[in-house]
């Protein structure tokens, strides 16, 4: 009798510990639930979409944990609390597995694999919880039993997909996570990578890389999709690349997280993309960088519609300003490289100043000061402007030419074309309204881009100039042709320039196609990019087309 009531003691102990496992303790913290693992989140299989997705952002940690040391100790204490968890939450939900091992690795095809175009599901077009297929290379939606990625293991047999934003690979339809080493160099192409001493030592770096072909590329001067009529955007691109304070903020996302613009992220991807030393491609297309222009211009520049690469700049710098200021700081990384000052002398006749204020229009928009001296019937306004590109008339061509002289196409040199901001020298516009306009150089940007008018517009159609500009590629010493605002303190005037890009046109206006000749500072070579056509020349060539644009950076201060 003895020992069957102590047997119902022990029993009745048993009951009471499942009772109190069941039920939350007071002293101790309920126990957590699943979703708010950053490791291990829920798998959803009758609602696919946005679960991961916010198990995911609900977990700002999750990159920092993600490494292979800290899932070892994770998966084991996961196995210890799976029985407590299931309590917790039901039977609506279960825990994915994650294993090392996984029989399907092989079939990975890093060959097909391209993570350059828009995330968008291939059969449901959304982009919401988009996963890759790593077999084929298709994007699919979601991995739950009724998602498009689920039917596809089944239908095709490809079983290994990656959640394109949070990175993790996954074994379907048994739907649990891979953590393999293996799988790192296609996250690093999905999204590039660079500590801040990678970016520091990129200038010094000489070394080529390999793609998965067998070419060999260097990072930072990969070719880029002429997806169709888009060289005007590849010519800006590779250009704005060899200024080096902005490659340096575009390459860290950090420094941008706080802009939600697209085309902010879109630009700081594809900045990442251009300089990765491991990708799989030799090249790299910009077609998620153009979808964000198209929409944030609203078609102004869009895939198949040839545009100029001066106006897409002057643009593109603009909006990326405007994006990335913030209410705190008025400035921007595209202000503290390009933006100069000009002082502004504009004479207007009186009797067009007089009818203006008859029609109720005002003198000055108020954006400098201005101080009107009214004398010989001329009054003088003087003002301030900030710029980021400078625009440089080129001389006419002769109307008329001898038959010996048909060949010779006319020249001029851009100290020449560059007395137009000497202060002195008179420039005619005619719009808003007629007037004489001295401009002067008062604060010199960092990044100096000049612009040549070679187009200009009559009323039946785009005429071309063919002069061509001789330019110093290195040491262009501004000081010695126009003058320069006195330093402060003992500050030197930083006035010598050398080039870094030069964009060309070759063709009929209207038509014709863009490149551009770019600077590889690691070994001060130069290249012509042209599209995906990117191959050395030497520098005596840069100097022999039909420039249109440039980029100059000032030296630094011995």
């Amino acid at each position: 009798m003895k020992s069957k009531r102590e047997g119902g003691k022990i029993e009745d102990e048993d009951e009471a510990k499942r009772q109190k496992l069941l039920q939350p303790s007071t002293a101790s913290p309920p126990p957590q639930p699943a979703f708010s693992n950053a490791l291990l989140p829920l798998a959803t299989y009758d609602d696919d979409d946005e679960d991961d997705e916010q198990a995911y952002l609900g977990n700002p940690v999750q990159n920092q944990e993600n490494g292979p040391e800290h899932q070892e100790g994770q998966e084991e204490e996961d196995d210890d609390d799976d029985d407590e968890i299931g309590v917790a939450q039901g039977q609506r939900k279960r825990m994915i597995e994650l294993r090392r091992d996984c029989p399907y690795l092989d079939t990975v095809n890093r060959q097909v694999l391209d993570f350059d175009f828009e995330r968008f599901c291939s059969v449901s077009l959304s982009n919401l919880n988009v996963y890759a297929c790593l077999v084929c290379g298709k994007y699919f939606q979601g991995r739950g039993q009724k998602s498009h990625a689920y039917t596809h293991s089944l239908e095709a047999g490809h079983h290994v997909y990656i959640n394109m934003q949070t990175e993790k690979v996954y074994c379907l339809p048994d739907g649990y996570e891979i953590n393999d080493p293996s799988l790192e160099d296609i996250r690093h192409v999905l999204n590039p990578r660079f500590s801040r001493e990678q970016v520091d030592q990129l200038d010094k770096n000489r070394q080529w890389s390999r793609a998965l072909d067998g070419s060999d590329y260097l990072p930072g001067m990969v070719g880029l999709n002429n997806i169709k009529e888009t060289d005007f955007v590849n010519v800006t691109i590779q250009s704005l690349m060899r200024v080096t304070p902005l490659r340096n903020f575009f390459l860290i996302p950090e420094n941008y997280a706080h802009s939600k613009s697209p085309l902010v992220q879109r630009f700081g991807e594809l900045t990442r993309k251009i300089w990765h030393a491991r990708n799989f491609k030799g090249q790299v297309s910009p077609h998620e960088f153009l979808q964000a222009v198209m929409k944030a211009s609203k078609k102004r520049f869009k895939i198949g519609s040839q545009s100029d690469p001066v106006e897409f700049m002057s643009w593109l710098l603009n909006k990326l300003h405007e994006k990335l200021k913030s209410p705190k700081k008025k400035h921007s990384i595209i202000h503290e490289c390009f933006q100069g000052e000009l002082e502004v002398v504009k004479e207007v006749h009186g009797k067009a100043i007089a009818d203006k204020k008859e029609n109720g229009d005002v003198l000055n928009n108020g954006t400098g000061s201005n101080s009107a001296a009214e004398g010989k019937n001329v009054i003088t306004e003087t003002s301030r402007m900030p710029f980021l590109m400078l625009g440089l008339d080129l001389p006419p061509p002769p109307l008329f030419q001898d038959v010996m002289e048909k060949n010779i196409i006319p020249q001029v040199p851009l100290f020449n074309i560059l007395k137009k901001f000497d202060g002195e020298s008179v420039t005619e516009v005619v719009r808003p309204r007629i007037a004489r306009m001295r401009y002067r150089v008062t604060k010199l940007p960092q990044y100096l881009i000049l612009h040549m008018r070679r187009f200009t517009r009559n009323n039946f159609f785009v005429e071309k100039n063919p002069t061509l500009v001789n330019f110093p590629v290195k040491n262009l010493e501004l000081k010695d042709y126009i003058p320069l605002p006195a330093p402060k303190g003992k500050e030197k005037v930083r006035s010598k320039y050398d080039l870094i890009a030069n964009i060309v046109h070759d063709g009929k206006p209207g038509e014709g196609s863009y490149r551009v000749f770019v600077q590889r500072k690691s070994e001060e070579l130069w290249y012509e990019m042209q599209d995906l056509h990117v191959s050395e020349t030497l520098p005596q060539m840069v100097a022999l087309s039909e420039t249109y644009m440039q980029i100059y950076e000032q030296q630094e201060q011995h």
